[in-house]
C-alpha cells in the first residue's frame, strides 16, 4: 500500500509540474506576440532612404498615403498652412494627388494659397507645385516651392519699367514738340527764346530722371558700398544746403542749419549729400512761400547721429506715410508735376540710408509740416562734440518735436 501511495504522489507531482510548464509556455507565447512589432501595412510606411532625401529638400515636402493622410510633412509645409495635423489643407493639391495616384503621371502647376480666416489681412502665397507617385502602394509626393518673393520682384520690375517709360515719355515728347514749334517760329525771336527756355527745363528734367535712375540702381542692390571714408556731417549738410539754395530763394524760403559741429560718420559722402539734398528739395517744393526749413544735426546716443529736415509745408496724410518711399509714388501726382520731381527722391534716401546701416523716420501732420530724420551710425573712435550741445535722448519732448517747435518759433 505504501508503494502505491508513493507512486500516486509522484504521479500527481509530475502532472502538476507538466501543468505549470504548459501554463508558463502559453504566457511566454502571449508575451512574445505582444512584444513583436505589428507587420508593416503597405502604403503606411516610407520606402528606405526617402525620409533622408526629404529632409534636405529646399521645397516644402508632403507624403500622402493611399487614404490621403499625411505620412510626413516638412516644417515649411506646416508653416505655410499646406498641412494641418495629418490632412492636406489645399483642395487643389488633394485633387492632383488623387489623379497622380490613379494614372501614375507626374503633374506640375502653380497655385495661389489664400490665407486662412484667422489671417485675413495676410497676402496669399504662390507655389510651384510638383506631384509624383512614390513607390507602388499608393504613396504620393507633393513638392511645393514658394514663389511669393519671385512674383513680388517680378511685379516690382514690371511696375518700374512701366513707370520709367511713362516718366521718360513726358519730357521726351515735350522736347520733340518744342523743337517742332521752334522750327515753325523761326521768324519770331521772342517765341524762339520762350520755347528755348522751356526746352532747357524739359532737358533738365530728363537729365535729373536719368541721374536718379543711375543713383537708385547703384544703391538698391544687396552688395555693400565699395568705398567708405570718414565723412564730416558738417560738410554733408553744407553741400546739400548749397545745392538747394537757389530753389529755396526763388520761393523766399530760408534754409536754417542748427546743431553741434564735429560729428562724423563712415560712408560715401556724395551719396549722403544726395540723400539730404533730396529731403531738402522736397521740403522746399512742398512748403509755402516765405517759410523756413530747418536742417538740424545731433548726437542721439553714443553710437548714432541724426540729421533732420523740418518744414512748414502741406504735410502728408497718415495713410500715405508707409508708401512715400516707393519708387515713383506720389501723394499728389498733379502737384508733383508742378514741382518737377522725378518721384525717385525718397526711394533714393531710403536705400542710401540702409546702405550706411541707418534708418529714416517720418513725422508729419497735414497742414502743419513734416520732419524727416536720418539716423546714421557714428564713426567710432572719433572725437565727440561738446556734450552740452547734445540733446538728451530721453526727454519729455522728442527731438523731432523739439525741432518742429523751433521751426514754428523761427517762422516769420
Amino acid at each position: 500500500m505504501e508503494l502505491e501511495f508513493v507512486a500516486a504522489a509522484l504521479a500527481a507531482l509530475a502532472g502538476l509540474a507538466v501543468g505549470l510548464a504548459a501554463g508558463l509556455a502559453v504566457r511566454a507565447s502571449e508575451r512574445a506576440r505582444q512584444a513583436a512589432p505589428p507587420a508593416a501595412t503597405p502604403g503606411r510606411t516610407l520606402p528606405a532612404g526617402v525620409a533622408s532625401v526629404l529632409s534636405v529638400l529646399r521645397s516644402s515636402a508632403v507624403v500622402l498615403d493611399a487614404e490621403d493622410r499625411v505620412l510626413r510633412a516638412s516644417s515649411a509645409a506646416r508653416a505655410f498652412g499646406l498641412v494641418s495635423g495629418d490632412r492636406l489643407e489645399v483642395e487643389e493639391l488633394l485633387t492632383m494627388a488623387r489623379l497622380v495616384r490613379r494614372d501614375g503621371e507626374i503633374r506640375e502647376t502653380e497655385i495661389q494659397v489664400r490665407p486662412s480666416r484667422g489671417r485675413a489681412r495676410a497676402e496669399g502665397r504662390w507655389f510651384a507645385v510638383r506631384v509624383a507617385p512614390l513607390g507602388t502602394h499608393g504613396l504620393v509626393l507633393v513638392l511645393a516651392e514658394d514663389l511669393t518673393e519671385v512674383r513680388r520682384v517680378e511685379a516690382i520690375r514690371r511696375d518700374f519699367v512701366a513707370n520709367v517709360s511713362h516718366e521718360l515719355k513726358t519730357p521726351v515728347g515735350a522736347l520733340s514738340l518744342l523743337a517742332e514749334t521752334v522750327e515753325s517760329a523761326a521768324d519770331d525771336p521772342e517765341a524762339v527764346r520762350r520755347f528755348s527756355i522751356r526746352m532747357q527745363h524739359e532737358s533738365m528734367r530728363l537729365s535729373n530722371l536719368v541721374q536718379d535712375l543711375m543713383t537708385l540702381s547703384r544703391v538698391q542692390g544687396d552688395e555693400p558700398l565699395s568705398e567708405l571714408h570718414r565723412v564730416a556731417v558738417d560738410d554733408v549738410v553744407a553741400e546739400a544746403v548749397d545745392r538747394c539754395q537757389i530753389k529755396a530763394e526763388a520761393k523766399g524760403i530760408e534754409l536754417t542749419v542748427a546743431g553741434p559741429s564735429g560729428l562724423k560718420v563712415r560712408g560715401d559722402e556724395e551719396l549722403l549729400i544726395t540723400a539730404l539734398r533730396n529731403l531738402i528739395d522736397n521740403a522746399v517744393a512742398y512748403s509755402p512761400e516765405r517759410t523756413r526749413v530747418v536742417i538740424a544735426t545731433r548726437q542721439a546716443d553714443p553710437d548714432h547721429v541724426e540729421i533732420s529736415v523740418t518744414d512748414q509745408g502741406i504735410g502728408i496724410p497718415q495713410a500715405e506715410i508707409e508708401r512715400i518711399f516707393e519708387r515713383f509714388y506720389r501723394v499728389d501726382p498733379a502737384r508733383s508735376r508742378q514741382t518737377g520731381g522725378t518721384g525717385l527722391g525718397l526711394a533714393i534716401v531710403k536705400h542710401v540710408t540702409t546702405k550706411h546701416g541707418g534708418e529714416i523716420t517720418v513725422w508729419s501732420k497735414e497742414g502743419s509740416g513734416s520732419t524727416f530724420t536720418l539716423r546714421l551710425p557714428l564713426l567710432r573712435g572719433d572725437s565727440r562734440p561738446d556734450q552740452s550741445s547734445i540733446a538728451p535722448r530721453d526727454t519729455a519732448e522728442p527731438a523731432a518735436d523739439s525741432q518742429r517747435s523751433n521751426a514754428r518759433e523761427a517762422a516769420p
